[in-house]
């Protein structure tokens, strides 16, 4: 993500930064370029039409507005949001009956895994009025907490894994040979002690480990636990990042992303995933916020959105993010506090069900 440069707020004199920042809040209100009349009375300083032109004429020497070729007004470029996220935006904190709001939806929300994400984004999306995204924990931070066998025929057991963040996962394996219901509880106890509050990642790299190094000196349990937790850890899938998306047709509403051709194509990526999902892995391994501007994101198909994300944690590491993806003009000071509340929420929700 990029930032301006150090200094670039004082290279402005502070008539031009308020300037500018009325021009963007007009612009993020209205949608329509704006006019130096406009900025006169949205400013609240007492300058002459032509005095304001001039700083307009130099902002946009300074690439931080343009003037689209239809309009005699300017809008603000990737640049000038850059600036006013960085240095002009005055966040709205959150109410305290919105809190509660998002904080009763989640607690009265009783599902997990996926539905508990889908929830979220849903959520997202209809307090924003734009695209709500939420990835599931990612598998290298999500922890075994307990497994469980059940006998069923033809030499075939249930794993039943419970997660650290609540979630549920049922395996049928296929074992060599018939075990007695003393066996499985054996090997599930043995298997609880060894692996409990390890990632699937690890639990399957110890596996591997422990079967190459010390397979002669195992005794018959151990072989038996390892055995069938090789059967049920042995598929490495879903490991990528992985993410729910709801409300995107609320993009539709917003003029400059409104061109038919444009949404199709930004659909397909929603669809496809490659580019978010590299861009929301980075987001994984930053800290706090995130905000990518237009270009910043550095994928064209999303030059005409920003997109505001925050982790999300469970046992106080990051394993996940959510978001909010809306046109440059979103409303900053609105959607920032959001997504943070929220991604604070969801962790504790996510805690809370252990």
């Amino acid at each position: 993500m990029e930032r301006m440069p150090e200094g670039t707020e004082e290279a402005l004199s502070e008539r031009a930064q308020l300037l500018l920042k009325a021009l963007i809040e007009s612009y993020i209100r209205d949608g329509q370029p704006v006019g130096s009349r406009t900025l006169s009375r949205d400013s609240g300083l007492s300058l002459s039409s032509a005095t304001i032109r001039n700083v307009m004429a130099d902002l946009e020497e300074l690439g931080f507005v343009v003037s689209p070729h239809t309009s005699a007004g300017r809008i603000p470029t990737d640049k000038g949001y850059r600036l006013f996220v960085d240095s002009l935006l005055k966040l709205k904190p959150l109410q305290s009956g919105e809190i509660d709001d998002i904080e009763r939806r989640l607690r009265n929300d009783a599902s997990k895994g996926r539905a508990l994400v889908q929830t979220v984004s849903q959520m997202l999306s209809s307090v924003t009025q734009m695209a709500g995204l939420v990835t599931l924990p990612n598998p290298h931070y999500v922890a075994l907490s307990q497994i469980e066998f059940i006998g069923l025929s033809e030499n075939r057991a249930l794993a039943i894994m419970v997660m650290n963040n609540g979630e549920v996962e049922n395996r049928v394996v296929q074992l060599e040979r018939a075990y007695s219901t003393e066996e499985l509880r054996r090997a599930a106890n043995y298997l609880n002690e060894a692996f409990a509050g390890r990632s699937l990642p690890e639990v399957r790299a110890s596996l591997l480990k422990q079967l190459q190094e010390t397979r002669q000196t195992m005794n018959q349990l151990m072989q038996d636990a390892i055995q069938m937790a090789q059967k049920v850890f042995e598929t490495p899938g879903g490991e990528r990042v992985e993410y729910v998306i709801a409300g995107e047709t609320n993009l539709m509403g917003f003029a400059e992303l409104s061109n038919v051709d444009r949404l199709r194509r930004l659909f397909e990526a929603f669809n496809e995933k490659h580019d978010m999902l590299r861009l929301l892995d980075n987001c994984l391994r930053a800290q706090g916020i995130q905000i990518f501007i237009g270009h910043e994101s550095g994928y064209q198909i999303l030059d005409d959105i920003s997109v505001v994300t925050a982790p999300y944690m469970l046992d106080n590491q990051v394993v996940g993010v959510l978001g909010v993806i809306g046109p440059t003009r979103m409303a900053y000071e609105r959607v920032i506090p959001i997504v943070d509340v929220t991604a604070k929420l969801l962790g504790s929700a996510l805690n809370a069900r252990k």
